[in-house]
């Protein structure tokens, strides 16, 4: 219950809320206290609400909708109110309902009628739209910038690992031989498309909805561009009824995020794979795994769990915004004052997640041998004979396909690898094969053939690394 109703006298009805006006004779019921409040997390705006209305209280005063003293004292109680907010010394009230209605009323008791008049022209509609906007909108820096931290990381370990042998897979089964730097820079392409996603979220939001006041507009001669400009914004939203009830950038940067998460967890897979001995292809150090409770043998990938199970609290936050959204009407309603947890949660998460994958991709170590060892298993070859048939030999490729698919057969039948295989084996298969197939048979030489544009040869990996530098570095 707010305090002017705890304060009623016996037997009166408690007194309205001072900031709501003279509509309601009385307080709210304390459950409708409690589910109305939102001070709780929107808090987390209290920057981006004093910024903006520091805008404002700039631009009515240019405008001549305010003195300039009155300006001035509104400036410097806002600076008063940051400050406190900052040192941990600001009293919030759940009475008082969310971020705006606090930090008006803490500058009306530092600077008394002033601080009434910088509501003009304005409704807590647009400045809780404006606020939030400016919060995704730096949310959405944060995020490009561990993007750009990980993709460092990954192209340094790919520049490392350029000329490491190890399987490419299909169906989780051996294909064909690759490099490990090569598997490393297609996550670096994944996370490049996830900061462009942010970079492109960040310019379609960057309008200010300050000005929409409640839906209408206002009949106060204001200037949108001033404030925009002011802000940081490219200019001002073209709608008023948009400006105040449009979530697309909250969806936007949910929905970049969620991508974003689902390649993390996708590169957490992995990692959590190559670390078993089942595939040896990695090493992770203490400060990345845990042990066992009971089984004193266990070393847990658990921060690379952890990114993956993680990857459903971010889907999740774009699920549940947009389920919110999808049946409202225009403009405001309560509803969207649920807009702000998801998103608050789901940028924690993500700079979480993102420092905890760089800080494995920098510590990992590669089993060489391990990688080796695997690669040699699945006739990873076989593509590269059937490839030898066609230009050798002229023969079309489906039927070099055939040729090999029997030869595969033949290797797997004698427990051994192609290479394995004697010239005299090979040609009880295709007699018109020669000794010169050997050349193209073995591990390094497949790697080393695949020189097409994007492919996984060194060479190609090594200019692809710096290519990647000047790319996203």
């Amino acid at each position: 219950m707010n305090s002017s109703a705890k304060n009623a006298a016996p037997g009166q009805a408690p007194q309205s809320n001072e900031l709501w006006g003279g509509r309601f004779a009385r307080g709210p019921a304390e459950i409708m206290e409690k589910i109305n409040a939102s001070i709780g997390f929107d808090r987390k705006l209290w920057a981006q609400d004093i910024a903006g209305s520091k805008a404002h209280a700039a631009m009515l005063a240019v405008q001549g909708i305010i003195t300039e003293a009155d300006r001035d004292a509104i400036l410097s109680g806002l600076d008063q109110v940051a400050a406190e907010i900052a040192e941990g010394r600001f009293q919030f009230s759940t009475a008082l309902e969310d971020i705006h209605m606090n930090v008006e009323a803490r500058l009306k008791e530092l600077i008394g009628e002033p601080a009434g008049r910088l509501h003009t022209a304005r409704s807590r509609n647009d400045q809780v739209a404006t606020d939030f906007r400016l919060w995704v909108r730096d949310a959405l820096d944060r995020l490009e910038a561990g993007l750009k931290e990980l993709q460092a990381a990954l192209i340094d370990r790919a520049e490392e690992y350029a000329g490491t042998v190890m399987p490419g897979f299909t169906h989780l089964q051996v294909a064909q031989p690759v490099t490990f730097g090569h598997h490393l820079l297609a996550y670096v392409e994944m996370f490049g498309r996830d900061r462009g996603r942010a970079r492109d979220a960040r310019a379609r939001m960057n309008e200010s909805p300050l000005g929409s006041a409640a839906l209408a507009g206002t009949p106060y001669p204001i200037d949108r561009n001033m404030t925009a400009s002011a802000l940081g914004f490219d200019r001002p939203t073209a709608n008023s009824l948009d400006g105040v009830s449009d979530r697309d950038f909250a969806l936007d940067y949910l929905s970049t995020a969620s991508i974003c998460a689902m390649h993390l967890s996708r590169l957490a897979e992995e990692i959590v794979l190559w670390c078993t001995p089942q595939f040896r292809f990695i090493r992770l150090s203490d400060a990345f795994t845990t042990g066992s409770s009971i089984m004193p043998q266990k070393k847990n990938p658990d921060a690379a769990e952890l990114v993956r199970g993680k990857a459903g609290r971010v889907i999740g936050a774009l699920n549940s915004l947009l389920i919110m959204m999808k049946g409202l009407p225009l403009t405001y309603s309560k509803d969207m004052q649920e807009d702000k947890e998801p998103v608050f949660e789901a940028e924690e998460t993500m700079a979480l997640v993102l420092a905890a994958m760089t800080g494995m991709i920098r510590d990992l170590t590669a089993d060489e041998a391990g990688m080796r060892k695997a690669v040699e298993l699945g006739f990873p070859t076989a593509t590269d004979l059937a490839d030898w048939l066609v230009r050798n030999l002229g023969i079309p490729f489906r039927e070099a396909h055939h040729i090999t698919g029997r030869v595969v057969k033949l290797a797997e039948g004698k427990g051994c690898g192609l290479s394995d295989l004697s010239l005299a084996d090979m040609q009880g298969v295709e007699q018109r094969i020669t000794q010169d197939v050997f050349a193209v048979l073995s591990v390094e030489a497949s790697v080393a053939s695949r020189t097409s544009s994007g492919g996984t040869a060194p060479e190609n990996v090594r200019a692809a690394v710096k290519a990647a530098r000047e790319r996203f570095l």
